[in-house]
């Protein structure tokens, strides 16, 4: 595959995705009667598990399934996304999310770019960043219980170094399929590809926001 086509392809679909989200959240935090459908708890359950659900699916069907199908999955889980991160138009203050917005722009493409032309393996740290990941989700919920804001903000900081790890890790690795022809087609490979990168942008974005977002009144 031409990999200058196949990286423009891939963030072609991860832009879209984040269009997708954030335009979505933004509508949603908005409007009144979307508030009041998606923001009750039998809603707001089913949202997080077709969410996770689809994110599963997409990541380990990709490679066999129809282009035409995993961008419409791709698609619809950005969409159901943003339901969700309305919260963040509700929480914060729009010049603040613009602004960490810029910051998390300028970041990822520092380190996606140092996954682009570094020499160094990265493969080797994916097990790491899959066990670290592992360790702050269970630290999350210990946290609901213990309600420490010391905990919290050491949680917040670490998932910061993994997720930026991450963006060098998945960059290598979308080098390294489309050098090899992993995938039977770029669209494929773009579809997999912007999800892994949309997730590395949103979950970033997120903790930044967590650490210097402006909150509303």
């Amino acid at each position: 595959m031409d990999l200058q086509k196949s990286f423009t392809k891939v963030f072609a679909w991860m832009f879209l995705g984040l269009l997708l989200t954030f335009g979505t959240g933004y509508t949603v935090a908005n409007n009144l009667q979307l508030l009041e459908m998606v923001y009750t708890k039998s809603t707001m359950f089913i949202l997080i598990i077709i969410e996770v659900g689809l994110a599963i699916f997409l990541s380990a069907r990709v490679h066999k399934m129809n282009p035409t199908l995993a961008k419409i999955i791709y698609v619809l889980y950005t969409i159901l996304s943003g339901l969700t991160f309305s919260s963040i138009f509700i929480t914060y203050k729009n010049s603040s999310i613009i602004y960490i917005f810029g910051i998390t722009a300028g970041i990822f493409g520092l380190f996606a770019l140092l996954g682009y032309v570094t020499k160094m393996d990265l493969t080797k740290i994916g097990t790491y960043l899959f066990m670290a990941l592992i360790i702050i989700i269970v630290s999350q919920i210990i946290n609901i219980f213990v309600k420490s804001q010391i905990f919290d903000l050491g949680i917040t900081i670490l998932a910061v170094v993994i997720f930026l790890g991450y963006i060098a890790y998945d960059i290598q690795k979308i080098k390294y399929y489309a050098q090899q022809n992993v995938f039977k087609s770029e669209d494929q490979l773009a579809i997999c590809g912007a999800l892994d990168l949309y997730l590395d942008f949103i979950n970033l974005f997120i903790r930044l926001l967590q650490l210097f977002g402006n909150r509303k009144n």
